[in-house]
């Protein structure tokens, strides 16, 4: 079990359950060192003082904020710990809401609560049964590491999740990031839709979700390791940048998420139902009304409109 990296306690109205908190994950990216090329010396970062210039002691480097260039306002360790801040030994919760209302932008690493001792497995029981029969999530305000934080408790088994989340001025505004307007028509939307079905599942097993780059750079270590060149994985067939035809890219990339299921080899996108039949009453004229002649001026462009989202 990974160590406790934090204790206090989780606080809803005048419920408190004493906790640890643990790492809830773990990071399995291969680390590289740097090294002289020459020799395969080391090299090491050193912690230099710019008007001495040597290399300082770690009980010698403190914290401070920086007014200008030649002031600086020192901060301790003790200051941080003295701020008047509710949250400085407590998770308090200060709201419930559905999973649902968070946007997933803001949810960051998670940690594992665990509770402290027996006096904490009565009322930690109690939150965690609550939160899973009334299938939301609490948010509460944390202060870790010399600052106030916003975070996520969610239930997981039979443990609890604090997940850290971002303040909502950290997000930043993606208006200036949106394409330029362009007409989506609705056999596109069933074609889209139709693949999105074909590569539906009910879980997140499988191949598909295995880190395959750290598991190619460990291959190339134990290649270079014992001498010899390392496996040659095929490459995958290059894309276009641009799709010229978009159903035809939908119907092609249906039929191969089918076969790679073992399904059909060929598929079909279908319009939804009762789509075909309210396009052939916009296109048959009315009894008696007689069919308009043409112009031979062109038509005005169609304003175009922003789609909201298809309800399910």
């Amino acid at each position: 079990m990974p160590r406790s990296i934090w204790s206090g306690a989780i606080t809803f109205g005048l419920v408190t359950v004493p906790i640890h908190v643990v790492g809830a994950t773990e990071d399995h990216s291969i680390r590289f060192h740097r090294y002289h090329l020459a020799d395969q010396g080391r090299i090491r970062t050193r912690k230099v003082c710019e008007l001495e210039d040597r290399e300082v002691r770690s009980d010698e480097i403190g914290k401070g904020y920086e007014l200008t260039s030649t002031q600086i306002v020192p901060i301790t360790d003790e200051d941080l710990r003295e701020l008047p801040l509710p949250t400085a030994k407590a998770i308090e919760i200060v709201a419930f809401v559905p999973l649902a209302s968070v946007d997933p932008i803001r949810i960051g690493d998670g940690y594992y609560l665990q509770p402290d001792g027996q006096v904490a497995a009565k009322p930690y029981k109690l939150l965690r049964q609550a939160l899973a029969r009334s299938s939301k999530v609490a948010v509460a305000r944390y202060a870790w590491s010399g600052r106030e934080r916003l975070g996520l408790l969610r239930v997981r088994g039979e443990a609890m999740v604090l997940h850290a989340m971002r303040w909502p001025d950290e997000i930043r505004d993606p208006s200036s990031l949106t394409p330029p307007p362009v007409e989506v028509s609705e056999e596109e939307i069933d074609g889209a839709l139709a693949l999105m079905d074909s590569m539906t599942r009910e879980d997140l097993e499988g191949d598909e979700f295995r880190d395959t780059y750290t598991e190619a750079v460990a291959e190339l270590i134990e290649a270079k390791r014992e001498h010899r060149e390392p496996t040659v994985v095929p490459e995958r067939e290059e894309r276009p940048g641009q799709v010229l035809d978009l159903m035809a890219a939908l119907q092609e990339s249906v039929s191969k998420a089918k076969e790679s299921r073992g399904e059909a080899d060929h598929a079909e996108v279908r319009e939804l139902p009762g789509r075909k039949k309210k396009a052939a009453e916009k296109k048959t004229p009315a009894a008696g009304t007689a069919a308009k002649k043409p112009t031979g001026k062109k038509p005005a462009a169609k304003k175009t409109t922003a789609r909201g989202p298809r309800s399910a």
